[in-house]
């Protein structure tokens, strides 16, 4: 192995919404920062906004493979870049509901309460949502919690045939909003819009950067602007290493191209997503962390949550004609019913549904006899489809987790809150047939993720190192920091102690903007 002759203030491993978005804070420190991504940059080609290159052959999914409690292997769906999954998210950023951070009764069970506050996070939630350039509009979302300040970008508008859908829903007495999206899109002079309002955003790259993603907002403005600040590319952190007394991590262990090299910091951040993160202090045990760095608690990888997801595609007699169709959200349900006063969860739109995408995301039994439709079939239906994406709140368990045994990474992972996850997917299509514009065909479909989110969908992953004030049933203090290691901290949605019913990711960049200042204030 290597030595690094470099000893640096701060190593951050891993570029997406925690990582990245961290960087990006402690910068202006001047600090000497050295940031560790395991992939490379992602390429910027043709492929990036095609439905067969991204769904069907995966091109940008890594081609590791993980395995189940059964020891039945998959293929993930998340990637490898700087950026981390930002690259293909679709921008949906959205904040907790102020009561999610209380403790929540679900009917199969409940939510714990967060050790901070909705208040905690506010303003960070301001400023990670001008970071990311969040298009939006407050006081159109029934469950929106309070904020200091409107978005500083208007929200995306509906398209004519959106438009008219947003209406009818109106008219039925539901309250839909525009849901925030985190792009560049310049709607009252497109001349100068980055954005194209394109047909391939859910799940693709995007090919003209307009996507406002962790190494587009973050990572490059920050490589470009500060000489303190050092990235390496395929650079994948095997261990962590420790002092004698187990109290400090001493060394990051690292390969690049084929060769190990050693790198050592004042500070270290794990940033590789709840699950990679979780792998990562496992698979540094040693003989004063015989469970795995952190983990005194044994909570390390325990409670992964990832949501239940289900896509729905309304087809109607009439042909879609929205070119940019992911504009509508739905929070009506998002506390339940009167008949059923448990929360249900959140629906949003897909990304355009196109006829490439069909065969890939297809449940299993019906691909086959999907690929067999001519391109042309499939092109009348995907131009007639809306799609919905519907989800609702995983609860946390102990026995949902990450898993290391030798070179092999398993998720034991069991879905649970079921009911109120089937009962959301039963309103929003009875909705959905009540339409005027006469959606005659509902049918439960496989979009990304895929339906009822099977294992290797990862997409909102999160808990696995939750964060709390006792190191006996936690994994990290209020500020991120492992209890057990007193110079290593976990930024990531690692530290959810549980998962609302929103898209996480918000909440990931809103956290590091925090855990930023207090690490600045630790280093000062």
């Amino acid at each position: 192995m290597v030595n690094s002759a470099n000893h640096y203030d701060i190593i951050i491993i891993g570029t997406g919404a925690g990582g990245g978005t961290l960087a990006h804070r402690l910068a202006p420190t001047g600090k000497k920062i050295l940031v560790l991504e395991r992939g490379d940059f992602l390429p910027r080609e043709k492929a990036n906004w095609s439905a067969l290159e991204v769904y069907q052959k995966e091109r940008y999914h890594t081609d590791e493979r993980w395995y189940d409690r059964e020891e039945k292997e998959f293929r993930p769906q998340t990637g490898y870049w700087v950026g981390g999954n930002t690259k293909v998210y679709g921008a949906a950023l959205l904040r907790l509901r102020e009561r999610d951070f209380d403790r929540v009764i679900h009917k199969q069970g409940f939510s714990p309460e967060w050790p901070l506050k909705y208040a905690d996070f506010e303003p960070y939630y301001t400023q990670a949502e001008a970071l990311y350039d969040v298009h939006g509009a407050r006081g159109t979302d029934p469950t929106e919690p309070p904020c200091s300040q409107p978005y500083a970008y208007p929200p995306v508008s509906h398209e004519p045939d959106m438009q008219l859908l947003a209406d009818d829903i109106r008219s039925l007495g539901y309250n839909p909003f525009n849901l925030p999206l985190g792009l560049k899109l310049n709607e009252a002079d497109r001349t100068n819009s980055p954005c194209i309002r394109c047909d391939t955003f859910d799940g693709y790259p995007c090919l003209v950067g307009a996507k406002a993603d962790a190494e587009v907002n973050a990572i490059r403005p920050t490589r470009e602007k500060y000489d303190n600040f050092t990235l390496i590319t395929n650079a994948k952190v095997l261990r962590l290493h420790t002092s004698k007394s187990g109290r400090e991590v001493t060394g990051v262990e690292t390969e690049i191209l084929g060769e190990r090299q050693q790198f050592t910091g004042d500070i270290v951040v794990v940033s590789c997503g709840a699950i990679n993160s979780a792998v990562l202090l496992l698979q540094s045990a040693n003989e004063q962390h015989p469970k795995g760095l952190g983990n005194s608690s044994d909570q390390v990888g325990r409670n992964l949550m990832k949501h239940l997801a289900t896509a729905l595609v309304s087809m109607h007699l009439e042909v879609n004609q929205a070119n940019f169709q992911k504009t509508i959200a739905i929070n009506d349900y998002y506390w339940g019913e009167p008949d059923f006063p448990y929360p249900m969860g959140m629906i949003q739109n897909t990304g355009n549904v196109l006829a490439d995408m069909l065969p890939a995301e297809a449940p299993a039994l019906m691909a086959p006899l999907v690929k067999l439709v001519p391109k042309y079939e499939r092109d009348l239906i995907a131009e007639r489809s809306v799609g919905w994406w519907l989800q609702t709140e995983d609860l946390p368990d102990s026995n949902n987790r990450v898993r290391v045994a030798g070179d092999r990474i398993y998720l034991d992972y069991t879905p649970n809150n079921v009911e109120a996850g089937d009962r959301l997917i039963h309103r929003w299509t009875s909705v959905l047939k009540s339409l005027n514009r006469s959606a005659k065909h509902v049918i439960p479909f496989s979009l990304y993720p895929r339906a009822e989110m099977p294992l290797q969908s990862i997409g909102h992953q999160c808990g696995t190192c939750r964060f709390g004030t006792d190191s006996k049933t936690s994994v990290l203090d209020l500020n991120c920091r492992t209890h057990d290691v007193d110079n290593l901290y976990v930024v990531d949605g690692s530290f959810f102690p549980s998962n609302s019913g929103v898209n996480p990711t918000l909440t990931i960049m809103a956290n590091a903007l925090r855990v930023g200042d207090r690490i600045a204030e630790r280093l000062k």
